[in-house]
């Protein structure tokens, strides 16, 4: 990973930021040291630097004889037993490991482009709540809950109090329960608005929408409950303006937290820390400032940022070539899907420092 041509300081910039960190321009003291190197048998390869080194599993997310990813244009999700659920392109629907990485199942096939998931925990229940592309002829761009064996108990189309005056404005990319109940939905391939409803799923009213300025989108693409400070956050991925934002549960916005990144998908978090995959070939990992601590497999080909037709064997292993679902597990492991024509997902386990 090359060093950025300037350093400075944590404090020197987020004092001359106002507290947003710009990526661009950020070489922290635990960045200066820097490290990513491969090892002797390339398909086990060691990415990061300083405390934040990551080996690749080499044994998570093989497919049985016969079985299929189909594109990786989605996300990745882990249950309270530990199973990963990893959504593909395709009518191979939500493919489903155990905690080893060994190979279950698959579920949900009706549902055979899902884009987000988010799992949570309702009354004893664990449920997907899961944004769709492409369903059935008629439910194209859906919202579903499901249970996690794909069973769904809950479907949101597009509101027709809300306004839509386009075609193809409903274009939804991902979706949470907050905090109180509310379902929010954000509209990142429409107009970039962010939609709540209660959870019955009935429309209560919209936010946002397209534009630069503060409160504005283009793309909110990935949103996530941020509870790392003294109230819960929404945590928006605002991809075409490179930058990550702090809303509150109200619909108000609260502040930019980090600009110039490489056009942002998703994030998982751990602890104070938070994992971001990036379109744009790379994962950064930030602090509780919101400062970069590690960048992990920084592709310095710049041919193969947000390729969606590279076949994955083109790809070397320490590095990502369009990093859209990310997630990172309870005991730390990161994963990553690209987004990629026929599949490709890699689990990142944190080496002992």
């Amino acid at each position: 990973m090359s060093k950025p041509s300037e350093s400075v300081t944590r404090r020197r910039f987020l004092t001359s930021c106002g507290g947003t960190v710009a990526i661009a321009s950020l070489a922290s003291d635990e960045m200066l040291h820097a490290e990513q190197s491969h090892a002797t048998d390339e398909k086990t390869f060691v990415t990061g630097n300083g405390q934040w080194r990551y080996k690749k599993d080499d044994a998570f997310g093989h497919l049985p004889a016969g079985e299929q990813f189909g594109g990786t244009h989605g996300a990745i999700v882990t249950d309270k037993g530990g199973n990963v659920y990893v959504s593909t392109q395709s009518t191979t629907g939500i493919i489903v490991y155990n905690r080893q990485g060994l190979f279950l199942k698959t579920v949900a096939h009706q549902f055979p482009e899902v884009h987000s998931m988010w799992l949570t925990e309702e009354g004893g229940t664990e449920y997907i709540y899961a944004t769709v592309q492409k369903g059935t002829p008629d439910e194209n761009w859906l919202f579903v809950k499901m249970k996690t064996d794909g069973t769904p108990v809950l479907k949101i189309k597009a509101p027709a109090e809300a306004g839509f005056n386009q075609p193809n404005a409903w274009r939804i990319t991902s979706a949470l329960s907050a905090p109180d109940g509310d379902i929010w939905i954000a509209n990142g391939y429409g107009d970039s608005r962010l939609f709540r409803f209660d959870g019955k799923g009935d429309f209560k009213k919209a936010y946002a929408g397209k534009g630069t300025e503060d409160g504005k989108f283009q793309c909110n693409h990935g949103i996530a409950i941020d509870t790392r400070y003294d109230q819960p956050l929404m945590y928006v991925c605002d991809r075409e303006n490179r930058r990550m934002v702090h809303m509150d549960f109200d619909g108000n916005f609260v502040r930019t937290t980090t600009s110039h990144l490489r056009r942002p998908c998703q994030v998982g978090f751990h602890g104070d820390y938070v994992v971001i995959s990036e379109l744009e070939g790379r994962v950064v990992i930030l602090d509780k400032d919101n400062v970069p601590v590690a960048f992990l497999g920084d592709n310095p080909d710049q041919t193969q940022w947000a390729k969606y037709d590279l076949p994955p064997q083109n790809i070397s292993f320490a590095s990502f070539s369009a990093s859209h679902g990310c997630h990172v597990n309870s005991a730390g492991s990161i994963y990553i899907s690209d987004w990629n024509k026929t599949g490709r997902v890699t689990k990142l386990d944190r080496l002992s420092f």
